[in-house]
């Protein structure tokens, strides 16, 4: 699995939600994982430095790629059992090459107008991706959202705007949670600070959806939580 985390808006907690994958796959499934950092900003780069100081912490694999990154993709495919890419929040020709070979397309969004104004270019950016790499499988998943029950609406709200669109929605959504920007800050994960809490079963979550896109492609089955969007906050 190729596995790509980005979009076209900054601050929707890409760089958070690769790192908390990459940590899971590694810990949870004892996999070999190469975690790729092509975001310029290099959060993921500075998380990882943060990390390998860190003896106790899992070991991750981690790179910096930009620009034409597609043959570099390929290589890590062959000796990895994943690749997770922290992709920027914007479109470009790192972003594209990556799309050309990525197995699976992780798209985080928030449930914001302006996160949401970006949806017709991400649904065109796919869509025109697809032509050279047809199987790929995408959907969107909606991060920081606020917890309070009354803004649950709010949430399904933004889920039907990406789906007029034609994108699949996780059920799964991540919450505004402290533990997400503390783990982050020392290297570590959800899973690791907290590993029984309400954070780590979002990612554990997130990373079950994904792993059957490809299989319920057709059922149309994502996107419908609303009965569970209270019992998870």
């Amino acid at each position: 699995m190729i596995l790509l985390v980005g979009g076209e808006k900054g601050g929707s907690g890409k760089s958070c939600l690769a790192q908390n994958i990459a940590v899971y796959l590694a810990k949870e499934l004892n996999a070999n994982v190469m975690l790729v950092d092509c975001d310029p900003q290099k959060t993921t780069s500075d998380w990882i430095q943060s990390r390998h100081n860190s003896p106790e912490l899992e070991w991750i694999s981690c790179v910096q790629l930009f620009g034409k990154v597609r043959y570099e993709l390929q290589g890590f495919e062959r000796n990895y059992d994943y690749v997770v890419i922290d992709c920027g929040g914007r479109d470009s020709t790192t972003l594209r090459s990556a799309l050309s070979v990525a197995t699976h397309v992780l798209i985080p969004m928030r449930p914001k107008r302006r996160d949401l104004k970006t949806v017709p270019h991400v649904e065109d950016l796919i869509s025109t991706c697809k032509m050279v790499n047809p199987n790929m499988r995408e959907a969107v998943v909606m991060t920081q959202c606020p917890s309070l029950p009354n803004q649950a609406g709010r949430i399904i709200e933004a889920k039907d705007v990406c789906r007029s669109y034609g994108l699949q929605v996780l059920n799964t959504v991540t919450f505004s949670r402290n533990v997400y920007d503390d783990s982050e800050e020392m290297g570590s994960s959800v899973l690791e600070q907290d590993p029984q809490g309400k954070a780590a079963e979002e990612i554990r979550s997130i990373v079950n959806e994904v792993m059957r896109l490809q299989v319920e492609e057709e059922d149309h089955g994502y996107g419908r939580p609303e009965k569970k969007l209270l019992k998870a906050v």
